[in-house]
């Protein structure tokens, strides 16, 4: 059954409950209605907090593949810990970012990366790099065109040379 023809017989159901019913009764319907029709958040939409992980495993295993970038990351790349803790901060930032549960509770974008003199290229090649990991879990390009937006304007926090 198709997503519209769904939402056609439920709102045909929720119009026949409200017929007979007072108008608290209808505006309550309505309501429900609404919500349930309510477009999913991009964090739903993404697969939760169990595929942004996934993303971010496939992430990190891609930046530290590529030799444009991966120097950048070797104060966590040899500690497992650390490595942990990145992946977490991470994935956390993306699910508050896209809507979900969590909370980042890490530096801002400027003060994590101040001092390291990051350019646009090494920003660049981070992107190609996540793009490359949305690619392998088949995350559709809308919720990839989103994510990246919401994550775009850190760039200016970020790149200092």
């Amino acid at each position: 059954m198709t997503t519209r023809r769904t939402l056609a017989i439920f709102a045909v159901a929720a119009l026949a409950a409200c017929e007979s019913k007072p108008a608290a009764q209808v505006d309550s319907a309505a309501t429900a209605a609404a919500t349930a029709v309510a477009p999913q958040s991009l964090y739903d939409r993404l697969g939760g907090t169990t595929a942004i992980a996934s993303v971010v495993d496939a992430f990190v295993a891609n930046v530290a593949a590529d030799t444009r970038i991966n120097a950048r990351f070797s104060r966590v790349a040899g500690d497992t810990s650390a490595m942990r803790q990145f992946k977490q901060k991470l994935v956390d930032q993306v699910c508050a970012g896209s809507g979900g549960p969590c909370t980042y509770a890490g530096l801002d974008m400027k003060a994590a990366h101040q001092g390291m003199g990051l350019t646009g290229a090494d920003f660049d090649a981070v992107v190609e790099d996540l793009v490359k990991a949305l690619d392998g879990a088949g995350v559709p390009q809308k919720e990839k065109d989103e994510l990246l937006a919401i994550l775009g304007p850190m760039r200016a926090d970020i790149v200092t040379k």
